[in-house]
């Protein structure tokens, strides 16, 4: 059972604070909430919040066959899972679109932007590659889900480490993480996603980072996804909401500043979290 829709007076109560450029959470327009990582006991486990929007990642690697028409590529997967434990918006079964989209995206974000280096999970060529899988668990959605769950993936992938191995011959030798330090990922990049919201109102300023209730009355979402060597990824608008050249050069540049301040505050958590595990860093 969906939740019944925003009241009139909430309606109102938002697009009249928004024309003052007021949140009811006391953000300015283009500020986002602060990004909490808390790490798991085991590497690759991340759990990232924005606000009260909670997304749990989790990296595991397995050795498979390569694919016939890749014999020197590993393989990545992206699944995540919303369950009504997230909202009430959603229902288990079948998909909304909602979910769909941001499935999609997250594809788009952490696999096809060739983030990891597929060519460093080949084992033996033809024969042998690293499998990763990163799922998604979406715990609460106070809004923007979408950009907590590509902070979440990317977070999980750095903080992961693969077992050593050591190929002698056509013998492939799985090291223990006690006899050999695990090997991080090669990672070419860490996209970060940020979604802008407009509204019906176009005198109103776009909000960075929106709450629920800002989400559901916006009348177009905009999802920026770029590293913080100002590399634009993915490029996604939801809605009809008219964007010229230069609303989309500022969205752009706003973008570029927060993946930056991101990037910082994702290097600095992992630091703290090797120097608090003792584990040497390769």
């Amino acid at each position: 059972m969906r939740p019944p829709s925003p009241s009139l007076p909430e309606k109102e109560f938002l697009y009249n604070s928004l024309k003052e450029s007021l949140r009811l959470d006391g953000r300015s327009p283009l500020e986002m909430r602060e990004p909490t990582l808390t790490f798991g006991p085991e590497l690759g486990y991340v759990e990232c919040s924005l606000g009260k929007t909670r997304v749990l990642a989790h990296v595991d690697a397995k050795m498979v066959k390569p694919q016939p028409e890749r014999p020197f590529e590993g393989t990545i997967t992206v699944h995540s899972e919303i369950s009504p434990m997230a909202s009430s918006d959603y229902e288990p079964g079948r998909p909304s679109d909602e979910e769909v989209t941001i499935t999609r995206m997250l594809d788009k974000v952490l696999r096809r932007s060739d983030a990891i280096d597929k060519e460093s999970l080949c084992i033996l060529a033809g024969q042998r590659v690293w499998s990763i899988r990163l799922t998604l668990h979406f715990l609460a959605d106070a809004g923007n889900l979408l950009d907590c769950a590509c902070l979440a993936g990317i977070v999980a992938l750095k903080h992961f480490r693969r077992p050593d191995v050591e190929v002698i011959g056509d013998e492939v030798i799985v090291h223990e993480p006690t006899e050999r330090a695990p090997v991080p990922l090669a990672i070419h990049h860490s996209p970060y996603c940020f979604t802008f919201a407009f509204f019906p109102d176009t005198t109103t300023r776009p909000v960075l980072d929106p709450s629920q209730l800002e989400q559901r009355l916006s009348a177009g979402l905009v999802s920026i996804a770029l590293n913080a060597q100002k590399e634009l990824c993915v490029f996604q608008k939801l809605g009809g909401v008219p964007l010229d050249v230069d609303g989309v050069l500022g969205l752009v540049e706003i973008a570029v500043a927060k993946a930056k301040e991101v990037n910082e505050l994702v290097e600095a958590r992992l630091r703290e979290d090797w120097l608090g595990r003792k584990v040497e860093v390769r």
